[in-house]
């Protein structure tokens, strides 16, 4: 039967929750019986919810006396049979045509655009402390963009087939991988919560999932929706906990296959080390796959439009609370333009409102931990303390909540510690140059910094755009020209980088969905010879056996004898 390929996607329209509008009510509505809840968050492991023999709380991050959920977290044994039900699982997914695995994916979608929107979009606020808009463009649109998108990158993708001459018939078989995928996201995205495990799942293979402790509640309500949009058990195995001991228990096993990771570069060395260590006891050399850290930088020309700059840096390093790997975290201004870009930025980080987000009218909600808000009050304070100017950022405030409020660092030294070290975090440190420096400007930009993430210029000058994309070729994965460094949208830029920020597999594309294929080439010849011989060893043309010489000849003329 022939497959009918996945509806061609479009990108979800982002709702704006306008006062008075019916989105608006709803979202508030939801936010306001999920905030009385307490949540028993168990694992998911095959068809069972399972308990853990430990468990720990989510808290929400700006109202720490808050607890949202009891998470059962996995022991040793739970991550095993969590790789026996997605190996119990494997051998029947992947025989589903790719229509069927696809529909599964497609019919979430369409479940979180519509009635499942407002519970994803609520957990995601109180959980991880997003304003609406940051979790609607998350949690709503680009998890439902993935999902569509991946399936029509999925059709793509098995379309594509080697060429076949006559008497025989080339192919691929787009196959899973032997063995399962180890997922591990982070907490600041819970669309890449929702993707990590399913990119690979699409593809037919099985998975054991594991996000982060701090996402576990909108993990929760996404294991939920996957379930109620079809995914059969076994496929997406969620377990909660600590990440180092379900890392190695389950890369151990000889059927893993692959990580899929995002989350620091400290980490993913490690886990890249140990899978190496385990080599000589797994099934197939595995897929490492990761996005990791970065620390983005805006660099601006003298003929920058300074107003235009200001709106970048003011939302591409506090959206969020500046907790995206993505976030404008350094930035180089040239002298002649750092007076009015001085003041438009001063007045914009002091006027963003920081609060509970559960009110609409905030823009910015608490830093993710205690831990996080050490670092980065402790970092701001060293700063200072080392010579840097304080633009904006007094008031941090632990009372309630992690409240680190939009904090500009003015640094005289292009390698201190807050322009080289990702902080994760609403701090903005900028360097000023002289505006004879440009050439030697966007050197610093390049060497600054292991990562190679995100990095932006803005200018006016062509000529000036020109140098700074050469120049930066390979500082970034995603380069943006006159935009903030944030805001990647699946289908428009696909997102990832090298260097220390990771492997740059491109989440959000074709490449990403690649890696968790392994494909087989099948050769099927219609007529297959009967002579073993070759022309070069047969007696000459015209005497005995020369009909077989020729078929063979003919043969090979056509592409079917090769060594």
């Amino acid at each position: 039967m022939a497959t009918a390929p996945a509806p061609q996607p479009v990108n979800e329209p982002v709702r704006g929750y306008a006062p008075g509008s019916p989105e608006r009510a709803a979202l508030a509505e939801h936010l306001a019986a999920l905030a009385k809840e307490r949540v028993e968050a168990r694992m998911r492991i095959g068809a069972r919810d399972v308990a853990g023999d430990t468990t720990f709380p989510v808290v929400a991050p700006h109202r720490h006396d808050h607890v949202l959920a009891d998470v059962h977290a996995a022991g040793p044994a739970h991550v095993e049979q969590a790789v026996a039900a997605a190996g119990n699982a494997a051998r029947g997914w992947a025989a589903l045509d790719q229509a069927e695995r696809s529909a599964v994916f497609l019919r979430a979608a369409d479940l979180l655009a519509g009635p499942w929107r407002d519970a994803v979009n609520a957990a995601t606020i109180l959980g991880q402390s997003k304003s609406w808009h940051q979790a609607e463009i998350d949690a709503a649109c680009e998890l439902i963009d993935f999902w569509r998108f991946n399936c029509h990158w999925a059709d793509r993708i098995a379309e594509e087939q080697p060429d076949s001459v006559p008497g025989a018939w080339n192919r691929t078989d787009y196959r899973p991988l032997e063995g399962f995928v180890l997922a591990l996201s982070p907490f600041n995205f819970t669309s890449i919560a929702g993707n990590l495990p399913t990119a690979p799942a699409l593809l037919g293979n099985t998975v054991v999932w594991k996000p982060s402790e701090k996402q576990a509640l909108s993990a929760q309500v996404l294991m939920d929706l996957l379930r109620a949009a079809g995914l059969p058990d076994g496929v997406v195995n969620l377990v909660h906990g600590d990440g180092g001991l379900v890392s190695e228990v389950a890369m151990a096993q000889p059927g893993f296959a692959g990580l899929h990771f995002t989350g620091s570069s400290t980490v993913f060395r490690d886990l890249w080390r140990r899978a190496g260590a385990n080599l000589d006891r797994l099934r197939t050399f595995p897929r490492i796959v990761g996005e990791t850290g970065g620390k983005d930088f805006v660099v601006a020309h003298p003929s920058a439009a300074a107003d235009a700059l200001v709106v970048a840096l003011g939302r591409g390093a506090f959206e969020y609370q500046g907790q995206k790997c993505s976030a404008a975290s350094r930035a180089y201004v040239p002298r002649s333009l750092w007076p009015a870009v001085r003041d438009g930025l001063a007045d914009l980080a002091r006027s963003l409102p920081m609060g509970d987000p559960a009110d609409p009218a905030t823009f910015l909600g608490a830093v993710i931990s205690e831990a996080s808000y050490r670092r980065l009050t402790g970092a701001v304070r060293d700063a200072v303390a080392g010579g840097a100017e304080l633009l904006a950022g007094e008031g941090a405030d632990d009372a309630v909540g992690w409240f680190v409020p939009p904090t500009v660092l003015v640094t005289p030294d292009p390698r201190s510690d807050t322009m080289v070290r990702e902080l994760f975090g609403p701090v903005l440190s900028v360097f000023v140059y002289d505006d004879a420096d440009w050439e030697a400007t966007l050197d610093l930009v390049d060497t600054t910094s292991p990562y190679g993430l995100t990095g932006a210029v803005f200018a006016t000058d062509r000529a000036a755009i020109a140098q700074a994309s050469a120049a930066l070729r390979q500082a970034a994965g995603n380069f943006y020209v006159n935009d903030k460094p944030t805001g990647a949208v699946v289908g428009q830029q696909p997102f990832g980088g090298g260097r220390a920020s990771g492997t740059n597999d491109k989440a959000g594309s074709p490449w990403n969905l690649l890696r968790w294929l392994s494909p087989r080439t099948v050769k099927e010849t219609f007529v297959p010879p009967t002579d073993w011989r070759y022309p070069h060893l047969g007696p000459a043309a015209g005497a005995a056996g020369a009909g077989h010489d020729a078929a063979d000849a003919s043969g090979l003329a056509e592409g079917g004898s090769r060594p």
